[in-house]
């Protein structure tokens, strides 16, 4: 994917956002041999475990599997073939767990404490110069089994991360979803004073 091409895939924003945040996207089109250096996938990881949770109940967890190694192909199995068409080409393969519960009893707002980490993850990522994929194509049951997870850890998403690759990497159907035009809802639908009343109309 060239420079103009990757412009294209820019948030639309009302107002300018940070860069970071402005660049991130989901691609499917990964470098099939492309690597994530530790220090890189490290740093990920780190900005995960900095994110904000309940109380500071901290309930995120991550399995890592790099490209080649036995936990990359447990989580590759459990995707679903959809997305094992595509994801085999990521150079790691993240399972992100909630942990539900600690030494007082259930964890609040776990999944949101994963959704925090998940986002910061995935930001770093970008910082370092590599995309990443967040899917719930998943066999979640499956998951717990070949990973004998705990009875309160609860898989919730996998991130895939590598290189930014050319759409023609992918099929024809997933080509035409990697480049299609980025949509969200308008921020006078998303941001409200109370409901139906924007906090910023459209002028």
């Amino acid at each position: 994917m060239n420079s103009d091409e990757q412009a294209d895939r820019l948030a639309q924003t009302s107002v300018a956002v940070h860069p970071i945040i402005a660049t991130r996207w989901s691609p499917r089109a990964l470098v099939p041999a492309a690597e994530v250096p530790d220090d890189a996938l490290r740093a990920m990881l780190e900005a995960a475990r900095w994110a904000a949770s309940s109380g500071n109940t901290q309930p995120a967890r991550y399995l890592v599997g790099r490209r080649g190694d036995e936990t990359f192909n447990r989580i590759f199995e459990v995707l679903s073939v959809r997305n094992q068409g595509w994801a085999h080409a990521a150079s790691a393969l993240l399972l992100g767990c909630a942990v539900t519960t600690n030494r007082k009893g259930e964890l609040p707002m776990a999944e949101y404490g994963v959704g925090l980490a998940s986002q910061n993850l995935v930001l770093q990522a970008v910082a370092e110069g590599f995309v990443a994929h967040q899917l719930g194509g998943f066999n979640k049951e499956g998951a717990k089994l070949v990973f004998s997870l705990p009875d309160d850890v609860r898989p919730l998403v996998v991130i895939a991360i590598g290189v930014l690759g050319a759409p023609d990497l992918l099929d024809e159907d997933r080509r035409a979803q990697e480049t299609r035009e980025r949509r969200r809802i308008p921020l006078d639908e998303f941001a409200l004073t109370e409901w139906g009343r924007p906090a910023f109309p459209t002028e």
